[in-house]
């Protein structure tokens, strides 16, 4: 199975993996090479594996950013 951030995204596949060192927000604990993530937070608050488990999924932040990059991110969350 895929290494899946909390927002979706496969890890494993991601370019930054390489290019930035990046094992993912899970081994991070959403503190990633760009940042603290809010998505990250919000599901740890929540106590939930991730935003496919989420009552508000798929929730307005997590549409924005799947618009902004990695829309498959939502398609991976429902397949979880």
């Amino acid at each position: 199975m895929a290494n899946y951030s909390v927002c979706g995204i496969d890890c494993d596949a991601c370019g930054f993996k390489v290019k930035k060192n990046c094992p993912g927000c899970k081994l991070n604990e959403g503190k990633v090479f760009w940042g603290e993530c809010e998505l990250y937070q919000c599901n740890s608050q929540k106590n939930q594996e991730h935003c496919g488990k989420c009552q508000e999924f798929p929730c307005d932040k997590l549409k924005e950013w799947a618009a902004a990059q990695n829309p498959e991110r939502i398609e991976n969350l429902k397949k979880l």
